[in-house]
C-alpha cells in the first residue's frame, strides 16, 4: 500500500527522508566494525535509520541481527530474546534455525511453533536458563557464530535502556562490556526510546558502557530536506501546498520526525485542493486533540509543583529557575525542591536538558499546556 506519511511506526521506502549523512556514517560503521551508539529524543526516527542501513550493507559480507528488548525485565529474558534473534536471523529457513540451535546451544531443548497459514512466521522459544548456559556463553554466541559463517555480525539492540532497569543492572552491564570489547568479528548498534537514560548508561565515566563506541545524535531533520518530501507526497495525490506551508508544517512541530508526517497527513486529509493557512490551523488542532488522551495521562498524577514547572517551561523560562521571581511567580516551592522536580520530571520524559536550558521534551504536548 502507497501510504502518504507514516508515523508511530518505522519507515522506509519513498516515506524514508534525508538521513543522508547519518546514513553514510552508520552505512561505514557496520562494515568496518565499529561499536555506534545512537542517541535522540523519542520517535526521531532511530530504528527507521538502523532498518534503511540494513538494507544497504552487503550481506554477503555484513550480516545485521536485529532484536527489540522493550519487554525484557531480567538478564535471563534479554539472554533468551539475544540468543532467539542470532538463531533466527543467521540462518534463512525453520530448518537451518534448528540446525543453528543445534550447532550452537546443544544443552537446551527449543520450543518451535509453525502457524496453520503456510506463508506466516513461526515462533521460538529456548527457554535458557542459568543452569543451562552461564552469561558469558550467550554473550559470546555471535562471535562463534561469526567465527564458523565467515561473515561479521552487527548485532543492533533496541530499547537499550532497559538493561539499565534489570536487578543488579551493573553487574549485567560489565558482564555484556567484558565480553564484547573482546569479539573481533562483532560489532554493536545500541539505541532506544529514552534518551536520558542512555545518556547515563553511556555517557557517564563511572558506568561500564562508557566511550562504547561512535556515538551518534539524531538532529531533527532540517526543513529544506522536509520541503521536497511533503510537496511531493502532496502533488501524488494531486493536491497542492506551497513550499511556505510545507516549511510552517516542520515549525509547527519543531521539525520533530513523526510528528511533522502526523501534521503532514492530518493536512492532506483536510485538503480537497490546495492547503491554506485555515487548514494548516485545523490540522493543528486535529493533532493536538488526537494526542490529548495520551498527554492527560503522561500528566496523571503529577504534582501541583511539577505542573507549575512545565506550565513555567511552556511559558519560555528555560533556565533561572532558582530566582526568586520565577519561584514567586509560578509557585515552585523552594530552591531545593526545583533540582528535584527536574530530576522527576526529566525521569518521566516530559523535559529534556539541552544546551541552553530546559524545555519540554515533546514539541506538541508544549504546545497543549499552553493552550
Amino acid at each position: 500500500m502507497d501510504k502518504s506519511f507514516v508515523y508511530g511506526m518505522f519507515v522506509d521506502g519513498d516515506n524514508f527522508t534525508d538521513r543522508v549523512k547519518e546514513t553514510r556514517r552508520l552505512k561505514m560503521d557496520f562494515e568496518n566494525g565499529v561499536n555506534v551508539i545512537l542517541i535522540s529524543p523519542r520517535r526521531m526516527g532511530k530504528t527507521s535509520l538502523v532498518k534503511h542501513v540494513h538494507k544497504q550493507v552487503n550481506e554477503d559480507l555484513v550480516k545485521v541481527v536485529y532484536m527489540d528488548i522493550y519487554d525484557c525485565r531480567s538478564e535471563y529474558d534479554f539472554y533468551n530474546r539475544f540468543a532467539e534473534a542470532l538463531m533466527r536471523q543467521t540462518a534463512s529457513q525453520a530448518d537451518l534455525v534448528m540446525k543453528n540451535i543445534k550447532d550452537f546451544l546443544v544443552r537446551i531443548s527449543p520450543k518451535i511453533t509453525f502457524s496453520p497459514d503456510p506463508v506466516a512466521d513461526y515462533s521460538l522459544s529456548l527457554g535458557i536458563t542459568p543452569k543451562d548456559y552461564a552469561p558469558e556463553e550467550i554473550l559470546s554466541l555471535p562471535e562463534v557464530i561469526s567465527q564458523k559463517t565467515g561473515r561479521h555480525i552487527v548485532v543492533c539492540i533496541d530499547e537499550f535502556q532497559q538493561v539499565g532497569e534489570f536487578p543488579d543492572s551493573l553487574t549485567v552491564q560489565k558482564r555484556m562490556r567484558g565480553v564484547w570489547q573482546l569479539q573481533r568479528n562483532v560489532s554493536y548498534c545500541l539505541f532506544g526510546s529514552k534518551k536520558h537514560l542512555l545518556t547515563e548508561i553511556f555517557q557517564s565515566k563511572r558506568m561500564p558502557f562508557y566511550q562504547f563506541g561512535d556515538t551518534i545524535y539524531l538532529e531533527p531533520i532540517p526543513t529544506e530536506d522536509w520541503v521536497p518530501f511533503i510537496c511531493s507526497h502532496f502533488a501524488k495525490k494531486n493536491k497542492t501546498i506551497s513550499t511556505q506551508h510545507a516549511a510552517r508544517i516542520c515549525e509547527m512541530v519543531h521539525n520533530h520526525s513523526s510528528y511533522v508526517q502526523q501534521l503532514a497527513w492530518n493536512v492532506l486529509l483536510n485538503t480537497e485542493t490546495e492547503v491554506t493557512d485555515e487548514i494548516l490551523q485545523v490540522s493543528m488542532r486535529d493533532l493536538i486533540h488526537h494526542n490529548t488522551a495520551l498527554f492527560m495521562q503522561q500528566i496523571d498524577g503529577l504534582t501541583t509543583y511539577q505542573m507549575n514547572f512545565l506550565r513555567a517551561v511552556a511559558g519560555g523560562v528555560h533556565k533561572d529557575f532558582t530566582s526568586q521571581d520565577i519561584l514567586e511567580s509560578y509557585n515552585l516551592g523552594t530552591k531545593s525542591n526545583v533540582t528535584r522536580l527536574i530530576s522527576v520530571l526529566t525521569n518521566k520524559e516530559l523535559i529534556e536538558r539541552r544546551m541552553d536550558g530546559i524545555y519540554i521534551a515533546d514539541p506538541v504536548l508544549d504546545t497543549w499546556l499552553r493552550a
